[in-house]
Formats: structure tokens, sequence, C-alpha cells
């Protein structure tokens, strides 16, 4: 298999024109996230995460918004593996969809303060320079249901960050996932769920993606076992 594809067990994904590759952080979105009777996902990249959800969620439309012409016609080809994914070439702050969403999924650009790359398709997909957190959350706002979640992968840096303008923007962080590689690293990573229904109780949990042996934790195992080729 050529190294711009990668292999999943019920779908491959050709990768040579998008900036950003496959990668652990969308895996682990895709393989976390609540889903719904319609789904979407923002910033979609390769296509990587709609394509694990509508593993997940056979009964649900799928659609994905991404910026970048060469990664949305990527993705778009890439979507062809499940009927009810669409890809679209669109700025998130320019999409209207026809009804609202049950689920909105991101792997979001998170490089907010530091020097941006020469690469300006690399920039496009890791600095919010054409999306922010708070575009994010402004159309999650307008186009998520009340009872809705809106899933996101984000360093831990910038997760305060995050959920302020989440809260500022109506909404409450409903799940929360603390990821270290190993046992004795700090934790780089987390996966947040965000909702605009209050009654919702809120579950944190905290996982290692390695074990001591240095094989997948049985954590990070089980999470992934639809979808990774052991």
């Amino acid at each position: 298999m050529p190294k711009d594809v990668f292999s999943f067990r019920q779908f491959d994904v050709r990768q040579d024109r998008c900036a950003m590759k496959v990668g652990t952080d969308g895996v682990l979105l895709g393989a976390w996230a609540e889903g719904g009777r319609r789904i979407l996902d923002i910033g979609a990249g390769t296509g990587v995460v709609a394509l694990m959800m509508a593993q997940r969620f056979p009964d649900s439309v799928v659609e994905g918004v991404e910026a970048d012409g060469q990664a949305a016609c990527q993705a778009a080809e890439n979507a062809h593996a499940f009927a009810q994914v669409a890809i679209h070439h669109v700025r998130l702050q320019e999409w209207e969809p026809g009804e609202p969403y049950d689920c909105m999924v991101s792997n979001p650009p998170f490089f907010i303060d530091s020097l941006k790359t020469p690469n300006s398709q690399r920039t496009l997909a890791r600095h919010d320079v054409d999306l922010s957190f708070a575009d994010i959350l402004a159309f999650a706002k307008r186009h998520l249901t009340y009872e809705g979640v809106l899933s996101v992968v984000l360093p831990t840096e910038v997760v305060e960050r995050f959920t302020e303008t989440a809260y500022l923007s109506g909404f409450r962080m409903c799940r929360q996932a603390m990821i270290k590689t190993t046992d004795r690293k700090p934790f780089k990573r987390q996966l947040l769920a965000f909702s605009k229904d209050t009654s919702r109780r809120f579950e944190r949990t905290e996982h290692c993606l390695m074990g001591a042996d240095g094989q997948r934790s049985e954590w990070y195992h089980d999470l992934t076992k639809a979808f990774y080729v052991f």
C-alpha cells in the first residue's frame, strides 16, 4: 500500500493532497465522539473523522466542510466508501445547512499565537487564521440542536481558551477525556464534548495510549479496534 494511503478495516484514506495527514488525534476523536442522526465534521481534512463516524453510525447523514480545495476534493473521493457521507468545499463561516445537526466533531486548528509555516496549505490546516475557536462555537450555537453535542480534540495548553469561549457561547462541557502517551508523561491531549443542554451529567476520565510494555493500552485498543488493522 502506498505511503500516502492509510488503510483502516472498512476504508482507505488517500492523503497525498492534504496538508495534515491521518494522525492519532483524528482517530481518537472519530472513535470517541458522540453521534446522532445528522453529523457535521468541521475542518474535514482527509475526511477520516467523517468516515469513522459513518462507520460507527450507519443510519446517520454525515457532512464535512473543508476550506482547502485540494483537501476537500480528496476527502470527497475518500468519502465514496460510505454513501451517507458528503464533503463540501466551503468555509464554515459561509456554510448554511438545510437543518440543524445532532452532532458536530472537529479537530480544529490550534496554533494561535505561534509563527506561521511558509506552506500556506499547512498554515490553513494548523493555525486559526481562517477558522477560530469563536467561529466554530458561533456556528455550533446556531446550527446544533439543544440536546446535540460538539466534540473536539485539543492540546492541553489550549483547552482553557476553548472552554472559556464555549461557555461564553452558551455551552457547557459534558465529557472530558484526558490523554497521555504513557503513565509517566503529562496529559498532552484532551477529548472534550460540549452541549447547550445543562441537564447532562459531567463525565471525566483519564487514559494512557501505551502500556508499560510499549504496546497500545487496553483502553486505546478497545476504542480503536473497529478501525485499526492490528
